[in-house]
């Protein structure tokens, strides 16, 4: 078995400290921003979003990294391939051109479809892509390869000032693209897009439009833009309880929340729980190897026999449950009030695609993925065998059905509220950002930029080695927390893994 480790060397891993190489400024010049409008002129609309989309308004931010290519010498050709591209791709996404807005009768969120263009942005570095470090390591100097805004004046110019009733051209665009050139050739594609917008499996298949048109070849997937078909029933009903959403007391100041950040250069548009927090955090990233999954997978067997057909030992939901056991058990709070064991929840992504009835169409684009839980006690994460663990990651998984998908969107009809937990799982494990080919080759990696939030751990693919063997085999785990629960955790995730 090889044993976890951290990245970069041993020593430097154990203590999470970042690599020497780890540059902190990119020192990096924008040379030229733009707006991107639809190719072709497309049809005035407004898009209804669906329940799940309502709560996902904020940013995402997401960075591409090439090598340099022989056809593409600059980084430069590059860009003006992805300008055009992106200009053919907002016909049949023609809500990426769009901006949001209340609607103020009903307090939802739509996007306006007028055409009022995405964002790009032209930028260069002075170092090559060899020389800023570890890819994988959460970087916060890598936010300087993506515009998360666009400034009030720089838009007034982009739209000569001809802002309608309501400004529209003054909102914020939903998706901005940054191309920054290397030195050495390469560049960085860093994406800015409202959550709203995508999830990670549409993105995907965004980015594989994008590249298929960037080699003039037709689209991968037909976008399919309708979110009606996740719409409430009518009436809704809610037929299950779910603890993994809580209410926001005060709807109005909800409403009244989206309507500032709808403001004229409004563009914090964080949700209220899992928000970036100003505490000291260590951040480590924390690797399982092929070896280290496939133990875990051994580990998970013991569950009853009673059980055992219905549990999914996968490899998310080995890595999961581990996770999980370490983040519980790392709390300075281990009984409640009344001191009992405190209850543990953690959150995590399930895809309902193909969990509906009739499934989702392929080409779906908006976000097609609930929030599943489990709970526990911390004694019973502690004491209880791991294959308990695994059996509730997975019967989290179960638990979403065609019914229980609706009555979680039925619910999001009847009240405002968020994720509920104490910890949510972010996976960018398998959604292959990396494996997209574009006429310039495949992203040397792909990752998000990376945020202060101890409540959110991510998983990362590895970066893919040539000829090494083990593409996308293992699994890197970020987790950021105070100085003393990181140091539970590292034991604790020893302790567990060794076990």
């Amino acid at each position: 078995m090889g044993i976890s480790q951290l990245r970069g060397d041993e020593d430097r891993e154990r203590e999470g400290n970042p690599p020497h190489s780890l540059l902190q400024d990119l020192k990096v010049t924008v040379h030229h921003s733009s707006l991107v409008f639809p190719s072709q002129q497309t049809q005035k609309r407004t898009m209804f979003l669906s329940n799940i989309d309502q709560v996902l308004n904020f940013d995402v931010h997401s960075v591409h990294f090439f090598g340099a290519h022989k056809d593409f010498p600059d980084g430069q050709i590059a860009a003006e391939k992805l300008r055009d591209s992106l200009a053919k791709i907002l016909v049949p996404y023609d809500f990426l051109a769009g901006r949001l807005k209340v609607n103020p009768n009903t307090g939802r969120l739509e996007i306006e479809c007028n055409g009022a263009g995405a964002g790009f942005v032209v930028a260069s570095s002075e170092y090559a892509l060899d020389e800023i470090g570890d890819l994988v390591y959460p970087n916060s100097a890598f936010a300087q390869l993506v515009c998360s805004a666009m400034d009030h004046d720089q838009l007034l110019k982009l739209t000569d000032g001809a802002v309608g009733d309501d400004h529209d051209g003054l909102r914020q665009p939903l998706f901005i693209l940054q191309v920054t050139t290397f030195k050495c050739g390469g560049f960085a594609m860093g994406i800015s897009n409202n959550h709203a917008t995508f999830d990670g499996i549409s993105f995907r298949l965004f980015l594989d439009n994008l590249a298929a048109l960037a080699a003039n070849k037709p689209l991968a997937v037909i976008p399919y833009n309708d979110r009606q078909i996740l719409a409430a029933r009518s009436p809704p009903r809610v037929t299950f309880i779910h603890p993994e959403l809580q209410e926001l007391e005060n709807i109005s100041t909800l409403e009244r929340k989206q309507e500032d950040e709808l403001e004229v250069g409004g563009h914090d548009r964080r949700p209220t729980v899992f928000e970036a927090t100003q505490e000291e955090l260590d951040f480590k990233i924390f690797r399982l190897t092929a070896s280290d999954i496939a133990h875990l997978k051994e580990k998970a067997k013991s569950i009853a026999s009673s059980t055992k057909e219905r549990v999914k030992i996968t490899s998310f939901n080995v890595v999961t449950a581990l996770i999980w056991r370490c983040k519980a058990l790392s709390s300075s709070t281990y009984v409640d009030d009344h001191g009992e064991s405190r209850e543990s929840r953690i959150l995590y992504a399930v895809d309902i695609r193909q969990r509906l009835n009739p499934p989702l169409p392929q080409g779906y684009t908006g976000n097609g993925v609930l929030t599943a839980y489990a709970s526990a006690g911390c004694r019973e994460l502690e004491e209880g065998p791991f294959s308990r663990a695994v059996e509730m990651v997975s019967e989290g998984a179960a638990r979403m059905t065609d019914e229980y998908a609706r009555s979680v969107i039925d619910w999001g009809e009847l009240r405002k509220g968020f994720p509920n937990g104490e910890v949510l799982v972010s996976s960018w494990w398998r959604l292959g950002f990396a494996d997209v080919e574009y006429p310039w080759g495949k992203p040397r990696y792909s990752c998000p930029v990376v945020y202060h939030r101890k409540d959110i751990i991510l998983f990362f693919p590895e970066q893919d080695v040539p000829d090494n063997g083990t593409n996308g085999t293992g699994v890197n785990i970020l987790v950021a927390l105070p100085h003393q629960e990181m140091q539970k955790f590292q034991a604790l995730f020893q302790k567990f893994l060794l076990g």
